[in-house]
């Protein structure tokens, strides 16, 4: 038999929702006005300053931005960078969680100090700058995916999250002649995979939106990825994206369409991405921050 609701609780309970309907129309409004922005004809962006519905669609904007390779080459770029980020990422921070996780382990607690202490302090951009460089990383996708292999906090995470398997996993394991590597493979590595998942993601996000790095050491505009682009078409209007003459009109959209259209092509692939994983955001990370 459901427990009845005094006045109160309905009261605070529509306040609630009230509250967070609210946050969540400020959200998505940006959101709604950039795509319909994106769709908006050179006339109604002139003639009406805020957009969430244009009463004519048109398709100017994405057909100039297709119109060369430029888009298409950044977004592949953006692509790779972000799988294979990702896969560098996960495989070396599973890699050294598990032994971290591991009680037995020599030299655990100052090892675990070392990636404490690298949390709270960095060398900063300029060391960082000239380790790349040293290394012959410059103007290549290495200077993206290895300085930031691993992340100290999603280490300890995970880390803390193999911590919690039960020990008579490994115990039963050993005994039936599974080595460590075979454990890590076949038991820890498949019950983990709501925490595996979760920092996937992360660091799939961190790799979609990288722009800083990108700056600071790809010098070569076809090796950029999407996030420099898209800085170059808001710094530079146009920029050269596109090419007029492949358009019926041969007249370039406004540069306002075009930018939305860009943020729009450059936000919708990682967009998607959440839908999937979501349902393990909440097991992957709470579980793995509970016990230290």
């Amino acid at each position: 038999m459901p427990i009845k609701q005094s006045w109160g609780s309905r009261l605070f309970d529509g306040v609630n929702a009230a509250m967070l309907f609210a946050f969540a129309l400020i959200t998505v409004i940006p959101f709604i006005y950039v795509i319909a922005g994106s769709f908006a004809t050179q006339k109604e962006l002139l003639t009406r300053g805020f957009i969430l519905f244009p009463t004519e669609f048109s398709l100017d904007a994405y057909k100039y931005i297709f119109s060369t390779q430029t888009l298409v080459r950044s977004l592949l770029v953006t692509v790779f960078i972000t799988v294979a980020g990702t896969l560098i990422n996960l495989f070396f921070t599973c890699l050294m969680a598990y032994p971290l996780a591991r009680r037995d382990m020599d030299f655990r607690k100052p090892i675990l100090m070392l990636v404490v202490f690298s949390m709270l302090f960095s060398g900063g951009m300029i060391p960082t700058f000239l380790v790349v460089k040293q290394l012959g990383m410059i103007d290549t996708y290495w200077s993206l995916l290895i300085p930031g292999a691993i992340s100290a906090f999603n280490l300890i995470i995970i880390r803390n999250f193999f911590q919690q398997l039960p020990d008579g996993l490994e115990e039963s394991a050993k005994i039936d002649g599974c080595n460590d590597l075979g454990i890590f493979l076949r038991i820890v590595l498949p019950l983990s995979m709501p925490a595996i998942a979760t920092f996937a993601l992360f660091y799939a996000v961190g790799h979609w939106n990288t722009f800083f790095n990108a700056v600071l050491y790809i010098n070569d505009n076809t090796k950029w990825p999407i996030q420099v682009l898209l800085r170059q078409i808001v710094i530079l209007a146009l920029g050269g994206i596109g090419d007029s003459t492949a358009m019926e009109s041969e007249v370039p959209p406004p540069d306002q369409a075009v930018k939305m259209a860009v943020i729009v092509v450059s936000t919708l692939p990682i967009l998607l991405v959440y839908p999937f994983l979501q349902k393990h955001f909440a097991k992957g990370v709470l579980l793995g921050s509970v016990k230290g």
